[in-house]
Formats: structure tokens, sequence, C-alpha cells
């Protein structure tokens, strides 16, 4: 994805959305690179739909202008912008096949019956759906109705796919090979994708790009990895996967203090004396091999261990620390070489690189 200015599909720039005294958007800008799928990530309410709905124009902004594809649509009316959309109750038409289903819009467009019939059989096809064009909606399980959705969405070619939590109403197993074949498809069509989801496994494990949102906001963009790895805010470090949050003060300009215990870190230019709070995820805290000459040392308490398959989920005892517990994710092979269980002390060190300040 080299020269994104050059590749830039949709262009938002200080998107605001009011509804009546309540602001549910607040100055939204955004690129969106072509061809990239992109995930708006946040707890409900949050303001995601609503920035989705916005570039659909089913809600049109308050201020704010959105371009798609170098032409201005801020205004538009929907049925003049290049998308497709897929809802997360389907919204399938129950009375029409599946085939009925997937060609309403190329009959709209006045599509001539052999391209229609074509272009059904191809996207019917892609989603692995070929034996089903003659039943009706009501005869396929969710898993297979939202791929019927997927394909009415794309019948039209749309420069842009929007997918509204598309996967939410799907048990798990469902979901999870769903969201493999929602990628695969979205790659052979090369169709710039946007999808909301409050589902942060949904987002790590699809999106190019993530947008977390929290009260109307962006509170930052990037790739999974970033988003994990180096989270910019404390709310995107504690609602992206789990982390361990220590209140801190900052005594110069690589140590804070946490309760009786110093540890070095990065402070982040923060002023000496400030409060802060150290953060570090659980899979970060390091049991194997550590000494009382290694940097953060802790000395603590096995509280709980939880069994989670690959891993235990450990909740720590902290003797140093005036905070309750720290979950660690330790691996069955450290549980075995270390012979833990409910009671056991061990010391565990907190690798100053995994360690964030907030």
């Amino acid at each position: 994805m080299s020269n994104k200015i050059d590749q830039t599909y949709l262009k938002v720039r200080g998107l605001t959305k009011n509804f009546g005294k309540f602001t549910a958007l607040k100055d939204i800008s955004l690129d969106i690179i072509e061809n990239e799928f992109v995930c708006f990530l946040g707890p409900s309410g949050c303001g995601k739909t609503t920035l989705l709905r916005a570039i659909a124009g089913l809600d049109i902004q308050t201020y704010g202008t959105i371009s798609q594809g170098g032409k201005d649509i801020s205004s538009l009316p929907p049925s003049e912008r290049d998308f497709g959309i897929v809802f997360q109750s389907y919204a399938l038409f129950p009375n029409l096949t599946i085939a009925k289903n997937v060609s309403v819009g190329l009959e709209n467009l006045g599509a001539k019956s052999l391209h229609i019939k074509n272009r059904v059989d191809e996207l019917l096809g892609l989603v692995g759906l070929m034996d089903q064009s003659d039943k009706f909606p009501s005869q396929l399980s969710g898993g297979q109705q939202q791929r019927v959705a997927l394909a009415r969405a794309m019948a039209t070619s749309p420069g842009l796919l929007l997918l509204d939590e598309p996967l939410s109403a799907l048990d798990a197993k469902v979901r999870s090979h769903l969201r493999h074949e929602i990628k695969e498809l979205q790659r052979k069509l090369a169709v710039t994708t946007i999808m909301v989801t409050h589902d942060q496994e949904e987002a790590l494990t699809m999106a190019d790009r993530i947008v977390v949102m929290d009260n109307g906001v962006i509170e930052q963009v990037g790739t999974p990895e970033e988003i994990y790895s180096s989270p910019k805010t404390k709310f995107v470090a504690d609602f992206v996967g789990t982390t361990n949050f220590l209140p801190s003060i900052i005594t110069s300009k690589d140590r804070v203090k946490v309760g009786d215990v110093v540890l070095a870190c990065r402070t982040e230019g923060l002023p000496i004396g400030s409060s802060a709070m150290a953060s570090i995820r659980p899979e970060d805290v390091n049991a194997r091999n550590v000494s009382d000459g290694d940097q953060n040392v802790l000395q603590v308490e096995v509280l709980s261990l939880e069994f989670l398959g690959s891993f235990y989920r450990v909740k720590l005892g902290l003797f140093d620390l005036k905070t309750d517990i720290l979950l660690a994710d330790f691996s069955k092979s450290i549980i075995r070489l270390l012979d833990l269980e409910v009671g056991s002390k061990l010391k565990v060190s907190l690798p100053q690189q995994f360690i964030k300040i907030y």
C-alpha cells in the first residue's frame, strides 16, 4: 500500500453528526485506501454505525464532507452513491428465491437477462450457494442467508462494500468460518470494504486497518498489529485485548513507582511527580528464568489458574504492589516447569519494552 495519498478512495473531512442536542460524531476525518478492508471498531453507542450510515447517505451529516473516487458525494441520496450494503438482519426478500434476491439490483438497473443470469451464477458460485438458487431464504441457515446478502450487495459491482455488524446474529463457529470467507471474497473481488463491528477478534482477524472509536471520535487508526501492540490511548489498550493497569507515579524520565516498587519503562515525556497508569498485557508477564538481578522483578502468589486450552490465565497476588491482582498468560509448559498451583509463590518480571504509560 505505497503512495497512499494517490490511492485514497474514500475521504471523510470534518464530519459531525448531531441528533438534536446529542453529538454522535465529532469532527471525524479519515482516509480509506482503494481495495483495503477497514473495520470501524468500538463499543455500542460510539458512533461507528452512524459514520457508516453517513457514508451511505442514510443519515446525512450535519457538517463535513465525504468524497468517493474523487467525487463529492456529501449531499447525494443513497440511490446515487456507489455502494453495496449488508445489514445485521440480512434484509432478504422472503417471497423471492435466492437467485431472485441476488438479481434485484441488476433488474432495477435494467440489465439484460443473460448478463443477470451470468452474474448471479458467478456470485452464488463464489459464496458456495449455486445449488441453493431455487430455494427461499427461510429454507437456508443463518450463515447461508448472510452469504446471499453478500452476493446481493456485490451484484452491481459497487465501488464500496459496507457491512453493518454482518456476523453478530450468528453462532461462534459459523461466525469464525464466515470471517475467513468474507475476507477471501473481498480479496477476490478487490472491493474497498468498511465493516462495523464491536467484536475485537473480528476486527483483528479481518481488517487491513482498524479505526477504533469511542464517544463519537476516532481514538486510533492502525493495522491490527499496531492497534494491539502499540495502543495510543488507555481506552484502546483496555478495549482491544486484555490489559493490566497499574496506578503509578512518574519518578524520573524512565522510572515509575507502583505501590512500593519502582519500574523501569518509557514515561512518554510525562512530568515527574504526575500520576499515570502503567499497563502490560498478560502474555508479556514473564515467569521464565527470573532472577533477582533482572529489571522489574515482582514477588507474586498464584491466586487462581484458568485453563483456556493453549494457555492458562493466571491471577497473581502482588506482595510488593498496592493493587489487587496481576493477570498473566502462561503456557502449559511454564505451568509444568514451575509446578504452579493455587498458593504457589514465584518471581515474575515485567519487561520494560512491553510496559506502556498513559
